[in-house]
């Protein structure tokens, strides 16, 4: 078979170049062409010039000739609730859903998860005297980085692990149902792939990852722009006519984004991106882009050595210093999606030995930060012009939300004053430029979740209306 002709885009103005070069000779942007399929030219029929293709009458659909019957389950659960809850409820037949996070963070091991899983989940249908093994489809795991003995070897770590959990060994039997409906892929030849992806039919694709799949049909090497568009642009098209769930694993940039084009993520139907200190136990899931949920979930993980543990409650994680209360800790009501969550953050406040005084952040925004020690200067009258202001938020979060502005002010007054705030104290409130306090979203939640853990004060807009009135009750100025 003649080999396809390619040709180079150029992604800013269009125009098409016989071979690649760094600057696009017709706009003058740089890093712009991309290799591309040429289509093969359609004969001219018809008034006008237009190129007709004839459509396949299967193609045409009306609603009454739609099958409900044959149409595949909503949602079906992954087995880690977390993990749904980011996704929106369970994986959707026919998703592609790409997972991007730096290199260590635990994608492969989020993704051996749930293979595992999904595995006990199928054990247990096979297990059952009625079942019929026909009927339950493999998993697929394309092996594009790791060899198949390095991906079983994790496997075990983590059945040993649910082993130990359950005080009882897999048996035989269920060793060899696994063993039976997991099969690995060691090609990076995406049209290899689609081919036994037709023929087994899997219950489940992971491609672990993009980056390693490329197609003979373009002469780039496999992780440039245009194998990774063409290679995830076929793997969705065979997910949506099989109804496959998909998984990709994407690396990320130096700068924390994902890898690849910008179409790379609108054709995928979810974007998940997995982050946190790699230092540190602590794990995020948030979903940048979701069709089939919100985008404002977040799944907490904590690392071990076994792989990724499941946080049910992750207040009691982000709080560490409220039975030993310090100078500069506060305890504030945040939201992260539908999930209300405590969090600490801490404030140290030092006379500074520089002309401009610094205003240093980790996990809160830089403008936040001098915002706030603005409003303290001026309506609180705390002599910060001179002092150097560092904010953290406690455990590697982030914090975007507004209604942390309340428990920030009066850490940083709790670091100045050097006294630290009573116990059972929560902090929820916006602070505006004027020095008063404002309502925030979803209050009930935040103070519902506040009572559960044992604080008995909450500061917010029903309970002061200005800043300097909290730290006048709290002996703070």
């Amino acid at each position: 078979m003649a080999k396809s002709s390619t040709n180079f885009v150029c992604q800013n103005c269009g125009a098409a170049q016989p071979k690649w070069s760094g600057q696009c000779p017709s706009c003058g942007e740089w890093n712009t062409l991309v290799e591309t399929l040429v289509q093969p030219a359609m004969t001219a029929s018809g008034g006008g010039g237009h190129r007709q293709k004839p459509i396949d009458p299967q193609n045409i659909v009306s609603l009454s000739q739609v099958d409900l019957t044959k149409r595949p389950k909503s949602r079906v659960s992954s087995g880690i609730g977390e993990l749904d809850r980011v996704l929106g409820g369970g994986i959707v037949p026919g998703a592609v859903m790409l997972l991007g996070g730096e290199p260590g963070i635990g994608k492969s091991t989020l993704l051996t998860q749930l293979v595992v899983k999904q595995l006990q989940v199928q054990s247990e249908s096979l297990n059952r005297p009625e079942s019929d093994p026909k009927s339950v489809a493999p998993i697929m795991y394309i092996a594009g980085e790791e060899s198949p003995s390095q991906i079983a070897l994790r496997i075990n770590r983590l059945l040993e692990n649910d082993d130990k959990k359950t005080s009882k060994k897999s048996s035989s039997k269920s060793g060899q149902t696994w063993a039976e409906q997991l099969v690995f892929v060691t090609t990076t030849d995406v049209d290899e792939i689609a081919t036994a992806v037709r023929e087994v039919q899997p219950s489940l694709l992971i491609v672990d990852s993009i980056q390693t799949l490329q197609t003979t049909d373009l002469t780039g090497s496999e992780g440039s722009v245009g194998q990774l568009r063409e290679s995830t642009q076929r793997i969705t098209e065979l997910a949506k006519s099989l109804h496959t769930p998909v998984f990709l694993v994407g690396h990320v940039t130096k700068e924390g984004t994902i890898a690849g084009p910008k179409v790379l993520e609108h054709i995928v139907d979810s974007v998940l991106e997995l982050n946190g200190e790699r230092t540190g136990q602590l794990r995020l899931l948030r979903a940048i882009k979701n069709r089939f949920g919100a985008t404002d979930e977040v799944g907490v993980f904590s690392l071990m050595e076994v792989g990724l543990m499941e946080v049910t409650n992750p207040s009691e994680l982000f709080l560490e210093h409220t039975n030993q209360p310090v100078p500069g800790s506060a305890t504030v009501g945040v939201m992260e999606g539908t999930r209300p969550l405590l969090a600490e953050v801490q404030a140290l406040v030092v006379s500074s030995q520089l002309a401009m005084p610094r205003r240093v952040g980790r996990g809160i925004e830089l403008n936040r930060i001098q915002v706030l020690t603005a409003v303290l200067q001026k309506h609180c009258r705390l002599p910060l012009g001179s002092a150097d202001v560092f904010l953290s938020a406690a455990g590697g979060f982030t914090i975007r939300e507004p209604a942390v502005d309340l428990g920030l002010a009066v850490a940083i007054a709790s670091s100045q004053a050097n006294k630290a705030l009573p116990k059972g104290c929560v902090f929820i409130g916006e602070v505006g430029l004027l020095g008063e306090i404002r309502s925030v979203s979803y209050l009930d939640r935040r103070v519902k979740e506040a009572k559960r853990l044992g604080f008995t004060r909450i500061y917010s807009r029903q309970s002061h209306t200005k800043v300097r009135d909290v730290l006048k009750e709290l002996q703070l100025i």
